[in-house]
C-alpha cells in the first residue's frame, strides 16, 4: 500500500469565487498536503480553462471537524427525548 494512502484524511472547505461575484463553498477531503497543492496549482486551473472562466479565485481552509463526544451527547439527548414521548 502506498504511504500516501495510509495517512489520515483531512477535511477542507474550498471557496470558489468567479469574477461575476458568484461563490460556491465545496466541502472536500484530501489525504495529504501535497494533494491540496496539486489541486490548487494544476487541477483548479485546468477546470477553469475547461469552463472558459478567467479571474476566478480559490480559498482553501481546514474545515472544523465535529467533536465526537458532543455528537454522542446530542444523539443521546435526542434518543432520550424520543423515548419519553413513547412512554
Amino acid at each position: 500500500m502506498a504511504a500516501e494512502a495510509q495517512q489520515a484524511e483531512y477535511p477542507y472547505c474550498v471557496k470558489i469565487e468567479v469574477s461575476t461575484g458568484h461563490t460556491a463553498d465545496v466541502p472536500i477531503a484530501f489525504l495529504t498536503r501535497q494533494q491540496v497543492e496539486k489541486f490548487v496549482q494544476s487541477d483548479f486551473r485546468r477546470l477553469m480553462e475547461e469552463a472558459g472562466v478567467k479571474g476566478a479565485r480559490i480559498h482553501v481552509e481546514r474545515a472544523n471537524t465535529a467533536d465526537y463526544d458532543k455528537v454522542l451527547g446530542e444523539i443521546a439527548a435526542c434518543l432520550r427525548t424520543a423515548s419519553t414521548k413513547v412512554a
